[in-house]
């Protein structure tokens, strides 16, 4: 019987906002996955420790969340105006495919840092102390994202006192901005951030029924549903969904039949394919309720609220890209979320997931009748956990 010897692939295993994932530059992947296709996904799937039908990627780097399920990888950019370029793969835990369709807002927050420390972005754009600023273009759906990265000691900074519910420790606050968050592609309606032309619609989903939502093309594709019309309160935490396996299914069945209506998939049966976008939230009023971490969280101390699914479970927190469909949809009157927090025009909110709160701002304005958003504005933090080289069988790809 025949051995394959281990390869030894340079990687770093970051924490962004409230996930982990394994970072790689371009440069230093086998050459077969250095461009997309077969290759290079099975050579994630091995790295995370997918498929794993046991369900806890015991095998590899993966946490058995979606939240730590992720991959990473980076290159200088070639692009006018960007320093790197960034594309992201969720690594499914149980079936043998990596999603490509999105971004991970929270794992943007690692990308200026890495970058920085990798020698991604030309030294004399790095101060010796203070902020740096790097430009990142997001390969998965052609967007710029901008991270102001604290730096001491011309080094990235990565402890602080900024507190981010959802993580235990304080760090270093990182400032993203999404520049033009809404998708660019073509709607059914008269804009593609909204695709269908209208704020809310009503979406007919069998066994379910038909549910007032809003669907929306902004940080990621999101479908907002109200929680109240689904049996919820808004204040649920994830054991009160992901141990009810009739629940995730209406999720899941809400998820399909909305992406068909947002135009993403031709039919329902091809969502299994497609897990990590859309997503699914659903928004509620402000209500007191206790957070994951014991810590209460009053009604007055947030907006609204909404609960978040990714990868067919409720997040523990909020991902960073819904972070982004959230403040949108939030400054847009007429929304279920700007409804949910109350109407009116609004340039910020503060929201209630079941990790906390987060702040989210966004720029929104009317042009010719469609509505635009410039930009969506939130802080998080990164830190290194470790770093060196991640070994995969060499027959694994």
């Amino acid at each position: 019987m025949t051995h394959s010897l281990q390869l030894k692939i340079p990687a770093t295993y970051m924490r962004g906002g409230t996930s982990k994932g394994v970072f790689f530059r371009l440069q230093d992947l086998p050459p077969a996955a250095q461009v997309p296709g077969a290759a290079r996904d099975r050579l994630l799937l091995r790295v995370i420790g997918s498929p794993d039908p046991y369900g806890k990627q015991i095998d590899g780097m993966g946490g058995a969340t979606s939240s730590t399920s992720k991959t990473v990888i980076l290159s200088k950019s070639e692009r006018p105006d960007h320093d790197v370029d960034y594309l992201f793969g969720q690594v499914s835990i149980d079936r043998p495919f990596v999603d490509w369709s999105g971004n991970c807002g929270n794992l943007s927050a690692a990308v200026g840092p890495f970058a920085i420390a990798n020698g991604l972005v030309d030294a004399a754009r790095v101060p010796r102390d203070g902020i740096a600023t790097v430009r990142i273009w997001q390969a998965n759906i052609g967007k710029t994202i901008v991270a102001h990265v604290p730096v001491t000691d011309g080094a990235m900074q990565e402890t602080g006192d900024f507190e981010l519910d959802g993580v235990t420790f304080p760090s270093a606050e990182i400032q993203l901005e999404f520049l033009d968050p809404a998708d660019e592609g073509e709607g059914e309606g008269s804009g593609a951030m909204f695709p269908t032309g209208r704020l809310v619609d009503d979406l007919e989903v069998p066994g379910v029924g038909t549910l007032k939502a809003t669907l929306i093309n902004a940080g990621i594709p999101t479908i907002f549903i109200n929680a109240a019309d689904i049996g919820y309160t808004g204040t649920e935490l994830q054991d009160a969904i992901n141990g009810d396996a009739a629940a995730l299914d209406r999720f899941e069945a809400i998820r399909a039949f909305g992406a068909v209506r947002m135009g993403l998939i031709r039919d329902v049966a091809e969502a299994a394919g497609r897990q990590h976008t859309p997503k699914v939230a659903f928004v509620a009023p402000p209500a007191e309720y206790t957070a994951s971490s014991g810590r209460a969280v009053r009604a007055a101390d947030v907006d609204l609220l909404v609960r978040a699914l990714s990868m067919g479970k409720l997040h523990h927190a909020m991902m960073g890209t819904a972070a982004v469909a959230i403040g949108t949809a939030a400054a847009i009157p007429g929304t279920l979320v700007n409804l949910a927090a109350g109407g009116g025009e609004r340039k910020a909110v503060r929201f209630g997931h079941p990790s906390g709160t987060l702040r989210v701002g966004a720029e929104a304005r009317l042009v010719d009748k469609n509505w635009t958003v410039t930009k969506a504005i939130m802080s998080r933090s990164a830190r290194v956990l470790m770093e060196g080289r991640v070994r995969v069988p060499g027959d694994a790809f």
